[in-house]
């Protein structure tokens, strides 16, 4: 079987969005943030991510945040959004046409993420040329003051 290309991937939903109960596993619950978390189709962070005009930034927290209130869910789940997130950038870097920005979306704490398309210097090239400022620590790469940038949803 020939592997998934990311469009497929970033298409393919299965039988997301769900929400997931997690009053069996109150470790979990107490780690993610509430009982009821979301885990949300890939789709839906592309959607959000298109949406981010020049100049302005998001973080995958405040993206999360927002799909679980409009689900109703306490929490969007952090390790499928990560991965969905790089889903977006990689199958918006596939295709001829219907390209987000996605190098507008953030870690958290205004972290750039090594995952993209090219990782963090193609990410630091892009957001400088849209003038932000990005600062070295240590290998890790941040938009300084990206906090009065953020994108209200």
């Amino acid at each position: 079987m020939a592997k998934k290309t990311y469009n497929e991937k970033l298409n393919s939903s299965g039988d997301l969005p769900k929400i997931e109960d997690l009053s069996g596993k109150p470790e979990a619950a107490l780690r993610m943030g509430g009982f009821k978390m979301l885990i949300a189709a890939p789709l839906q962070y592309n959607e959000i991510m298109s949406k981010i005009p020049k100049g302005s930034l998001i973080t995958v927290d405040r993206i999360r945040a927002h799909l679980a209130k409009e689900a109703g869910a306490d929490t969007a789940c952090p390790l499928t959004a990560g991965i969905f997130i790089n889903i977006c950038a990689n199958a918006s870097e596939e295709r001829k046409t219907g390209q987000i920005s996605y190098w507008r979306t953030l870690k958290a704490g205004g972290e750039l993420n090594e995952k993209y398309p090219d990782g963090q210097e193609r990410q630091k090239a892009l957001l400088e040329a849209e003038g932000h400022t990005v600062v070295q620590k240590g290998r890790r790469y941040f938009v300084s003051g990206y906090e009065s940038k953020l994108f209200i949803l």
